[in-house]
């Protein structure tokens, strides 16, 4: 007890630790090499806001958290990662971000981070933006903000959008891997011609034109030690430089750029750079392309008759069912196998296959039950007008023949060819479901008319 006249005192405690965490971001790497970058900029601020709160217990804890290089539409960045890790481990009791845009600039994001630093009763500052999350109007005002970032990073992107597009018109290169036969100017950013690399473009379409086929094409690039293009990136990264393969050398073929152009939304403009393939070579190349190649060998390569290949989804877990067969003597099995089950193990899915013949006969089967129904017929004309144009091709069902094929359906499908089959049965249908679990087929039909058809 204290003696009379005297006075009490109270040690007043010491306030509890509260352990920051500072979290800095910028969308590129730009200047990130030199010794003091935005970074640590940021840090620097957070670490000051920190000390000003000292009295309170704010410690800075020794770990970085920098993301550099990293964009804020999305959580995919390795030290936000390791940062929302430490939170659910115990190790931080407060985020600290230099603004509110470092640390997202989506609002769906937002809504996640938030909702682990309420789980883990974790505070978030901004130091520019005095903003405190455990407030209910902190986190309005967090909202409205995040819902102006989120604006302005959207409209931004419209105006970059636009730019690209009034500079494709223009004939401009806007970006993108280089590709063989042109290197970028260092300033302009324009395509100029590398005078060696267009003799092996010029190269590959004599080739082409004389093989007659891809295949052989690769065959002999690889012999010749012919490669894709390959360059150095401003940060000094090596790109390209692969082998050719069918599809790498169909895009090269099929790429206007080589007869001093350029393709956008599906037009064609001229450009700024100058050609290296004629356009009696590109057009030659183009309609032998057609005639034996990726499009126009369908009907070689589809000779074991898969009349749903590229059309078949697995129902189970919706990978790509693709065509396969084999052979027992002289008896061959077909199957429409799913993807998934092909390449991660039969026990990845529970579809697996289905027999060929099985699928294609509902399908069919689905078909000749509505396919007199006058109200469809149009539907189908119309589509398979536009498949002729799409593959510019010639060689193909006439729309006389399809008409006439639909009205007498029954006495005429056993007659027509694989291909014919396989051409009206894409006139028709985008996509085939069959879920091994239920062996349920789901058709889906090009149009909504012939949908309506159909579900009746």
């Amino acid at each position: 007890m204290a003696a009379k006249g005297t006075l009490r005192t109270i040690p007043t405690p010491s306030p509890a630790s509260i352990r920051c965490a500072i979290y800095t971001r910028k969308s590129t790497d730009e200047g990130l090499e030199q010794e003091f970058n935005t970074l640590e900029a940021q840090r620097e601020a957070g670490a000051a806001f920190i000390e000003s709160q000292r009295h309170e217990g704010w410690i800075t804890l020794p770990e970085r958290y920098d993301d550099g290089g990293y964009t804020g539409a999305n959580m995919d960045r390795p030290a936000l990662k390791q940062l929302l890790a430490d939170i659910a481990s115990g190790k931080v009791n407060c985020i600290v971000v230099y603004k509110v845009d470092r640390l997202t600039r989506s609002i769906h994001d937002f809504f996640k981070i938030l909702e682990i630093l309420e789980r883990f009763n974790v505070t978030f500052v901004s130091v520019t933006q005095q903003f405190n999350t455990t407030t209910s109007f902190g986190r309005l005002t967090l909202n409205m903000l995040l819902s102006f970032s989120q604006f302005e990073r959207e409209t931004t992107s419209e105006r970059t959008r636009d730019k690209m597009r009034a500079a494709r018109r223009k004939g401009k290169f806007v970006g993108g891997n280089l590709v063989l036969g042109y290197d970028l100017a260092p300033k302009r950013g324009a395509l100029f011609v590398n005078a060696a690399e267009a003799r092996q473009v010029r190269e590959i379409f004599g080739l082409y034109l004389e093989l007659g086929s891809l295949i052989p094409v690769v065959e002999e690039l690889e012999r010749r030690g012919i490669r894709m293009k390959r360059w150095t990136t401003r940060e000094g990264h090596i790109r390209g430089g692969a082998l050719f393969n069918k599809t790498t050398l169909h895009n090269l073929l099929t790429n206007v750029i080589y007869t001093g152009r350029v393709r956008f939304e599906r037009k064609v403009f001229d450009g700024e750079h100058e050609r290296i393939i004629d356009d009696k070579t590109f057009n030659s190349v183009q309609e032998q392309l057609n005639r034996n190649g990726r499009r126009g060998g369908r009907s070689v390569r589809n000779k074991c008759g898969g009349l749903l290949k590229g059309l078949v989804r697995c129902g189970s877990c919706g990978a790509a069912m693709t065509h396969t067969y084999s052979k027992k003597k002289k008896t061959l099995y077909r199957y429409y196998v799913c993807i998934t089950a092909h390449q991660r193990g039969y026990k990845s899915c529970e579809t697996k296959s289905v027999p060929a013949p099985l699928l294609e006969d509902a399908v069919v089967e689905n078909l000749r039950r509505f396919v007199q129904q006058p109200a469809m017929l149009s539907g189908v004309l119309r589509r398979l007008e536009e498949m002729r144009r799409e593959a510019n091709e010639t060689v193909i069902t006439e729309p006389a023949d399809v008409q006439n094929a639909m009205l007498k359906f029954e006495p005429l499908w056993e007659q027509l060819t694989t291909w014919e089959k396989e051409r009206f049965i894409r006139a028709l249908i985008s996509e085939v479901r069959y879920d091994g679990r239920t062996e349920m087929v789901t058709v889906g039909f090009h149009s909504e008319g012939i949908k309506e058809l159909c579900e009746k």
